[in-house]
């Protein structure tokens, strides 16, 4: 299992970041992401395809091993078909499950990955037989997380997205600060900054970068992470990497001309 390094700082024309019809909540095949790509004037795309363990939910968000089969043999088709256009790279979101740590090592070591992106969705709830997606804007995700104080897992989610990068060989933090995004009120305070300042150490640690994702500019004004943790990112002298987060062709991209603003 290898995971390629990454720039010092974010490379416009490329988008690591990328979801396809496979996740099963987003649409559009690879080949029409690529094209997408090219037409945006990339020289570099990355697919970054759900990856999760042991997760309790009736709305399924991630690919099986057999899924990722499939997207490695198109993904190796369409190298070959436009790779004298542009640069197509195959990687994974592995979404942290505290309890199923060893086999999200054990399935991320069975494969050849272009970037291996860390993140961490969901949380079990006291009582809730389901895990919480945070990310979810779902009416029910959304009151679990008003019932069970949003300023409570926010604490837990960074703590979780700590251990996740000291046990799993990421190349890079995906949308730092997104959790609870869709919950009104989850803002984040002194503490939540505290703790990410340790995360941010982590990362640090352990050579991995942060991920500048376009999706929170239509979302609230500003990429994840926000401005404040960027000026942190930069004071710890971490890469960054640029994602649009596309679950549509048509989002390939979106936003990059807007970034620079953003980073300081």
């Amino acid at each position: 299992m290898t995971a390629k390094g990454v720039k010092s700082s974010p490379d416009p024309y490329c988008d690591s970041h990328v979801h396809t019809r496979f996740c099963g909540h987003a649409s559009g095949e690879m080949e029409e992401y690529v094209r997408a790509a090219i037409r945006q004037g990339l020289k570099k795309i990355v697919f970054l395809e759900h990856m999760e363990e042991g997760i309790e939910s009736s709305y399924k968000t991630w690919l099986s091993e057999e899924d990722f089969d499939l997207y490695f043999t198109e993904g190796d088709r369409l190298r070959k078909l436009y790779g004298s256009r542009i640069e197509i790279g195959l990687g994974v979101e592995c979404g942290y499950n505290p309890m199923c740590a060893d086999t999200l090592r054990s399935r991320l070591a069975k494969r050849r990955w272009d970037r291996i992106g860390i993140s961490c969705h969901y949380l079990t709830l006291e009582g809730v037989a389901q895990h919480l997606n945070m990310f979810s804007r779902q009416a029910g995700h959304v009151e679990l997380a008003c019932r069970f104080d949003p300023e409570l897992l926010l604490d837990r989610y960074f703590r979780a997205l700590h251990q996740a990068v000291r046990q799993l060989p990421g190349t890079f933090v995906c949308h730092l600060d997104a959790a609870l995004r869709h919950v009104p009120g989850a803002v984040l305070k002194a503490g939540h900054y505290q703790a990410i300042d340790e995360l941010l150490q982590a990362i640090k640690d352990q050579g991995m970068a942060i991920e500048v994702n376009a999706s929170g500019i239509p979302i609230r004004g500003e990429p994840f992470p926000n401005r404040r943790i960027l000026s942190m990112v930069r004071d710890y002298g971490i890469p960054l990497v640029l994602g649009s987060d596309a679950h549509k062709p048509a989002e390939v991209a979106r936003h990059f001309s807007e970034i620079s603003r953003f980073i300081p």
